[in-house]
């Protein structure tokens, strides 16, 4: 207990340098747990918003739980004691055939589901129902003059359990408990009336061979869903139109029990309220679902299954593992950078007190005595940031999911973040990794006793650590052979269409650069005090006394600066990298979705035609008859379809839309080359082949569409006037000028099924085009054969309109900076179109970017940035504060000697500049180096079998001039406070009699 007092009062005595510490523990330890808290909170939101999706998508409630099982097995249906002969009935149920008794197993499922639902789903239950039908069969009505006798009614019985909540009696009365003088009394829905040929209260007759004995219904009433939207119902009312619904323990006893008639299958659907899904009560969910399969396949000889949230759910674990490499990966750089802050202060508190070390060992205290006293105080500090840190960490959650891009934040829903238990895991694996960083320091200063502490405190030390024993060329080293060996992994995904999902989480991504940095740092400072020498010497002559003065102390006493220089070099160049790599990995997935899409918005509307219905015409078009129509077959001439243009001028006219453009797009139009000309025959056509033909207007296309720079040989827009000065000009893709040997000049007839053909010139060859994806739709080549690339031809609209067909053509939009989507969406609602499609490329940049993955790169990089920033700071204004105080004598020498106070400021200054602005030019020279070296890495951060364009290294000068600021703003406040600390020391006491 004494030793506990002792430390806790060391601890007082340098509180400012333990909060420090402190600060520094807390910050790692939020960092460290924030990694599963994040994972935590962005796949809970994934996996809500891909479950609401999904809703969207396919109109079915996500949480749905379906069962369907027919005939049990021999087993289920045997009770205790009681064997059970099976016979060979399917899982059809057909009568005539002794089936094995079901009820044991159905009621067996009942009661397992209804016991075990909780445990099996996790989540809670919205609705269980139980519902049983019975094969179909032919009813005849007993009474001749209401009902058309001639007419064969097919039916079945079927129960739902509660079904009497959820209904609303639209006619007649409710059935029955029991039948009446063996008559079943049932409820139908209203579409049952006009597909059977109802009429209530008239009794119908089971005329079936299937049938074991006469059954008699009577339909009493009739009934209808309460609400269109109620989860009860998993089936629409409209399944039920050839159904008599009867009670389910009425059902069990007669048809089940009792096999009256056969029954087809028993249904168990439950409705759970997906909202409430969690990664915990997802895990549970998989488990639960194993479960049931496992006692369905034990029951029953057929079962089936329609969960639509179990084919999301599925592919989470692996998610959840991607992320949390990635999370790792990403934050090893600040990790390290913490680290050596937590070793730096611990040095200084280390520094401050080697003396009492020194002491201690002299007076017979052993090595461990003396580590344990720090071990001690290190616990101490981290039980503080055990209990604060996952908090700060929760905190630190919040900031990435709002964060869109490198110091780039937006308003968004906020993560739903939570203290996880993991979380306490991570905070002890920091913690304890701290602690040994923190004893460091201490375990070297016990090696000495006081005479060594004095030898070592009189030498001046030249050389630190990682100059001594080249740690920085290593580290450069290393990070140029990760560099060259990721280049050529590069090289190859990209040669051999290699998936590189698993490439875009390697840690070695993210920590070679963070080592290039520190590498380089560290080697750009061995030449820090020759630059100091060279500026002493440049003007020794001129120098006034305060500056000769300035430049003697930092050049003999450089080695001592190089810490807080480190801390300042390596926050510049990894904020410098960081924002390039955030840059271009948001650019590159920014621009391959406006590539793929074409412009700003696309869309199609509906046009009138003459065309027939295609129930009636079937499908139009096919091998023989298209051959027909080029080359004079025996088929019948296709019918050509006429369709009426809608008016185009209200997009032109629309607010928000600056340009509009027609876009005509047939997929699989036919490419005929005239082959005869070439060989001298006779003229023929060559064997077709389905190209895509794109018509524009050249004008309104150049400006609406989106096109990257410097893609073509030759600016885009030179593309497009070069066909615009022949109607009949075409562009094509460089596929198929090398897979059909088309080259410039060529003619080639294009045309397809219900269309005439026209002859068009080749005046171009590009590689890419706006919204044209070469890989999409290819096949790959086999062994033997030869790949097959699709193929693209762009012409002139109205050329294509007249000679070929006028057919509906798609609208690009250009929309106006500052508009948004919906104000678009209205307008064109306003104007009466029918859409049959649009796509908005910026609500897919916004989907994108709402990737959790995505989102992890984009906060992470910005957070790595800030803590940086703080550290530094804190680093900063402790290494000086520590600095002036150690130097408060020389400042008094200094002003007896007749240094004015603004001399002694203008010196604090040029110490200052020389130091924190060589550090920030060497930082800022650094990330740059960097950033064209390791950027183009992240190219592994895409899949080159979806990397539509090629990758594009981006390096913007606003991001550089946000962080110069953030920068600026954290040495100015440096500063500040430094020179308020300057105006209070009194300078004039320090110097006292018997002192130097």
């Amino acid at each position: 207990m004494a030793l506990l007092i002792m430390i806790l009062r060391k601890m007082v005595k340098n509180k400012w340098l333990e909060l420090s510490l402190l600060f520094g523990l807390v910050l790692t330890v939020a960092l460290t747990s924030s990694m599963p808290i994040y994972t935590n909170a962005i796949l809970h939101r994934m996996l809500s918003q891909e479950l609401r999706n999904l809703q969207t998508d396919s109109g079915q409630y996500p949480g749905i739980y379906w069962l369907s099982a027919g005939t049990p097995t021999d087993s289920a249906g045997a009770t205790d004691g009681e064997a059970v002969a099976a016979s060979g009935s399917s899982a059809s149920g057909t009568a005539g055939s002794e089936a094995a008794p079901g009820d044991s197993a159905y009621a067996a499922t009942d009661h397992y589901l209804e016991q075990n639902r909780d445990r099996l789903f996790g989540v809670p239950v919205q609705q269980f129902v139980r519902e049983r039908s019975t094969e179909v069969y032919s009813f005849l009505p007993s009474d001749t003059k209401r009902m058309d006798v001639d007419k064969i009614r097919w039916a079945s019985f079927t129960a739902i359990s509660g079904m009497e909540e959820h209904v609303r009696l639209v006619d007649g009365r409710l059935p029955g408990a029991e039948p009446e003088d063996g008559v079943y009394e049932a409820l139908v829905m209203p579409n049952a009336l006009s597909e059977m040929d109802l009429v209530l209260g008239t009794v119908l007759t089971i005329r079936d061979d299937n049938a074991k004995e006469e059954i008699r219904v009577k339909p009493v009433g009739v009934v209808e869903p309460k609400e269109g939207s109620d989860l009860f119902w998993y089936n629409s009312a409209d399944s039920y139109k050839t159904t008599f619904l009867i009670g389910l323990d009425l059902f069990d006893r007669d048809f089940v029990s009792d096999r009256k008639l056969s029954v087809k299958a028993s249904y168990w659907y439950f409705a759970f309220d997906y909202t409430k899904m969690t990664l915990d009560s997802m895990k549970d969910f998989i488990a639960g679902n194993r479960d049931i399969t496992a006692h369905m396949n034990e029951h029953y000889e057929s079962h089936s299954k329609n969960v639509p949230a179990l084919r999301t759910l599925g592919q989470y674990e692996q998610k959840e593992e991607k992320l949390r490499i990635l999370l790792l990966s990403l934050n090893v750089p600040v990790m390290l950078m913490l680290g050596f802050y937590l070793y730096m202060v611990a040095n200084l508190i280390t520094d401050r007190q080697k003396t009492e070390i020194a002491v201690l060992r002299s007076r017979g205290a052993s090595r461990a005595q003396i580590v344990l006293g720090y071990a001690i105080e290190g616990i101490v500090l981290g039980a503080v940031a055990f209990v604060v840190g996952p908090y700060v960490g929760v905190w630190i959650t919040q900031i990435l999911g709002a964060s869109s891009g490198f110091l780039e934040f937006v308003q968004r829903a906020k993560l739903h973040a939570e203290v996880v238990p993991e979380a306490y895991r991570y905070t002890l694996i920091a913690i304890a990794g701290s602690l040994a960083m923190t004893l460091i320091p201490a375990l070297v200063a016990t090696r000495h006793s006081i005479v060594s502490h004095k030898q070592q405190t009189a030498r001046v030390r030249t050389q630190t650590f990682w100059h001594k024993y080249f740690i920085d060329f290593i580290l450069i080293a290393v990070s140029l052979y990760g560099l060259q060996s990721y280049e050529t992994r590069i090289s190859r995904l990209l040669s051999f269409g290699v998936s590189a999902t698993d490439l875009t989480i390697d840690p070695l991504l993210f920590l070679i650069p963070a080592f290039f940095v520190l590498g380089l740092g560290l080697a750009m400072l061995r030449l820090y005090p020759l630059l100091i020498r060279l500026i002493y010497a440049a003007g020794k002559r001129w120098w006034p006394p305060s500056l000769f003065y300035t430049l003697i102390q930092v050049g003999r006493t450089s080695a001592s600066f190089k810490f807080i220089m480190v801390f300042l070099i390596i926050t510049i160049a990894s904020g410098i990298f960081n924002a390039s790599a955030n840059r271009t990995i948001n650019k590159n997935v920014s621009d391959r979705i406006m590539y793929q899409n074409g412009a700003d918005i696309t869309l199609e509307v509906r046009w009138e035609s003459d065309a027939p219905p295609i129930l009636l015409t079937g499908v139009a078009g096919g091998d023989e008859e298209s051959e027909g129509a080029e080359g004079g077959s025996a088929s019948a001439a296709p019918v050509k379809t006429q369709y009426t243009e809608p008016s185009f001028l209200p997009f032109t006219q629309m607010e928000g839309i600056e340009h509009a453009a027609k876009v005509f797009v047939k997929e699989e139009a036919s490419y005929y080359a005239p082959a005869g000309e070439r060989e001298g025959g006779e003229s023929r056509l060559r064997e077709r082949d389905k190209v895509r033909l794109m018509g524009i207007d050249t004008y309104e296309f150049g400006m609406t569409a989106w096109f990257r720079d410097r893609l073509l040989d030759y600016p885009f827009y030179e593309y497009l006037n070069l066909i615009a000065s022949e109607p009949s000009s075409v562009l094509i893709s460089r596929s198929m000028a090398e897979e059909h040997g088309v080259g410039v000049g060529d003619v080639i007839k294009l045309g397809w099924y219900g269309a005439e053909t026209a002859n068009f010139i080749v005046y171009g060859i590009v590689d890419y085009w706006p919204s044209w994806d070469e890989k999409k739709g290819a096949v790959a080549a086999s062994e033997g054969t030869e790949s097959n690339r699709p193929n693209l031809v762009i012409g002139n609209l109205s050329y294509i309109q007249s000679n070929v067909a006028l057919e509906p053509y798609k609208v690009w939009l250009k929309v106006k900076p500052d508009v948004s989507g919906e104000s678009v969406y209205r307008a064109i609602e306003e104007t009466g179109y029918d859409i049959l499609s649009l796509n908005d490329a910026n609500q897919e940049r916004i989907r994108a970017l709402n990737d959790p993955f995505q989102l992890a790169i984009n906060g992470v990089m910005t957070l790595d940035f800030l803590i940086s920033i703080v550290i530094t700071f804190l680093g900063f204004l402790l290494y000086w504060v520590l600095s002036l105080q150690s130097r408060t004598l020389q400042f008094g020498i200094l002003r007896a000697m007749g240094i004015s106070r603004i001399q002694l400021v203008a010196m604090l200054a040029v110490e200052q500049l020389l130091i924190s602005g060589a550090a920030i030019a060497i930082g800022i020279l650094n990330g740059n180096v960097t950033s064209r070296l390791f950027v183009r890495l992240f190219e592994m951060s895409f899949d080159p079998n979806t990397l539509v364009l090629p990758f594009e290294a981006a390096f913007e000068m606003v991001d550089q001039i946000r962080l110069f600021v953030v920068v600026a703003a954290m040495v100015v406040v440096g500063v500040a406070v430094l020179g308020w600390i300057v105006t209070r020391v009194r300078i004039h006491q320090a110097v006292k009699l018997g002192e130097d």
